[in-house]
């Protein structure tokens, strides 16, 4: 994995040399077919599959051979636009440089005093440590622990602390109550703080549910509840009464039955609901959880260690995992700068980290997962981390595997053009962005991105799940997408 002291000082010389990033030509000139080809050598090529996308908005990218960093041809690649999720690339690099390949996330449960006969003689307290893979098996884990100590009752209070991190209600606060991937952010999580909201017909009314269910468990929630309403519109709306998630959807959305995942706003009485219901299965009867500004002490009676960084971050690449990416962001930024005030301050660490540590010349980043469509990333930018991230080979392989496409769309598993990548995708915004092995075995990074942000400027917050022309225009970017990986596998692999 990446040596902190060889991550922060491999030279930049090959990055700041005239035949590399800093100082660019656009393309590399090569003898030219005749017409506008797209695996014609040189910008006609290029231009050739930019002006067939059909794409409204702007379109940059650039790509350069990965050991060297030399810039074989791009489009506007100074030019900034939002990355969408393709920013978690660089959360990964600065959560490695920063915390270390064997950090491990830990949730606590801790005893204001002494455990007498069973008894604990004080507050028993949910310590969150930042982990965003908890789940309510891992609570089980340490209710079965606290068990396993010899605690069998609590004459005090029962606490959640989840000061670790700032407290952010919604990642990005443009988006929709109900979706599931803008949960609240703190320093504890459960189930990616996501409720599982599920109904049935029964007679003339419905059957509702709302529970923080995994594979082994099922635990119904209070912290979060749904009432069946009578209109086709809005499917759902959402309140916030003293720290209870109140939920309404619309009878006419419902149909005969169905589910999905509802984000929690109130993570540390989300934790502490679902824990004192599996204490209870311990025979261990808890007080209510109350939420606490800050950590008291206390001795250790249990804990629940994360799986090492790689893992979370291979994780967190691969399914795009928003909350995550926060989580592991602030953390890194806790670590190298003290607690952020906000998530947004985080985002400016990180930016100012990856100035400082991978060449990064206008990399301005508003969070940690790309959500907020103010961020701003450069396709030479992230060349140079890519770049520089090839070079420690901690980066691939992390990445998830991308295949070309055949004419009707489907992935050629056995193409000689292989590609690591991370995706990106909001609505009227994509990005993708990692490495090509060309048929010649040649190793390219890349980066390609594409928005048109005076069409998602048009949207309303209640249309931002679906707005009308989004996914027709996401599908034609990644057919550019496929028609560069294409034409770059080729071109500058033979």
């Amino acid at each position: 994995m990446i040596s902190r002291r060889r991550f922060i000082t491999t030279a930049l010389a090959t990055l700041g040399s005239s035949s590399a990033l800093a100082n660019a030509p656009s393309y590399t000139p090569r003898p030219r077919m005749r017409g506008l080809n797209p695996l014609s050598p040189g910008r006609d090529g290029l231009e050739a599959i930019l002006k067939n996308a059909g794409l409204s908005g702007e379109v940059v990218c650039a790509v350069a051979d990965a050991r060297n960093g030399q810039v074989l041809e791009s489009a506007d690649g100074d030019r900034g636009l939002p990355p969408a999720s393709v920013a978690k690339v660089v959360t990964a690099l600065y959560a490695l440089d920063t915390l270390g390949a064997g950090h491990r996330f830990r949730t606590r449960l801790i005893a204001t005093g002494p455990v007498q006969n069973g008894v604990l003689q004080g507050d028993l307290v949910l310590v969150g440590g930042g982990d965003p893979t908890l789940s309510t098996d891992g609570l089980a884990d340490l209710a079965a622990g606290m068990k396993a100590a010899g605690l069998r009752q609590v004459s005090g209070r029962f606490l959640v602390w989840d000061g670790m991190l700032p407290f952010v209600k919604s990642i990005d606060p443009g988006q929709p109550d109900h979706v599931g991937y803008s949960p609240a952010v703190s320093g504890i999580a459960l189930n990616f703080n996501r409720v599982h909201f599920e109904w049935k017909r029964a007679g003339g009314s419905w059957a509702v549910s709302m529970d923080a269910r995994t594979q082994k468990y099922r635990p119904e929630v209070f912290t979060s509840k749904m009432a069946v309403v009578r209109r086709d519109l809005p499917v759902y709306t959402y309140q916030d009464k003293s720290g209870v998630d109140h939920w309404t959807v619309a009878s006419g959305a419902l149909g005969n039955g169905g589910a999905r995942w509802l984000p929690v706003r109130n993570p540390a009485l989300y934790a502490g609901d679902v824990f004192q219901t599996l204490a209870r299965s311990h025979g261990i009867a808890l007080p209510n959880p109350r939420q606490v500004a800050r950590m008291p002490s206390g001795s250790l009676i249990a804990q629940h260690q994360s799986d090492p960084l790689p893992v979370l971050l291979k994780g967190m690449l691969k399914y795009s995992n928003n909350l995550m990416a926060e989580m592991i962001g602030m953390s890194a930024s806790l670590q190298r700068d003290g607690r952020p005030g906000s998530l947004a301050a985080s985002g400016r660490s990180m930016s100012s980290w990856a100035t400082a540590n991978l060449g990064m010349q206008s990399c301005r980043l508003v969070d940690h997962s790309g959500l907020g469509d103010q961020s701003r990333l450069s396709a030479n930018d992230m060349l140079r981390a890519l770049v520089l991230a090839h070079r420690d080979g901690a980066l691939k392989p992390l990445l998830k595997r991308i295949y070309l496409q055949d004419a009707k769309g489907r992935p050629m598993k056995t193409h000689p053009v292989q590609i690591a990548a991370k995706t990106g995708t909001l609505n009227f915004v994509s990005g993708l962005g990692g490495f090509v092995t060309a048929e010649d075995g040649r190793e390219l990074a890349f980066a390609i991105f594409s928005a048109d942000l005076s069409a998602r400027s048009r949207i309303s917050r209640a249309e931002r799940e679906r707005p009308a022309g989004g996914r027709s225009w996401n599908r034609r970017a990644k057919r550019l997408q496929q028609a560069l990986l294409a034409r770059w596998g080729q071109v500058y692999g033979s």
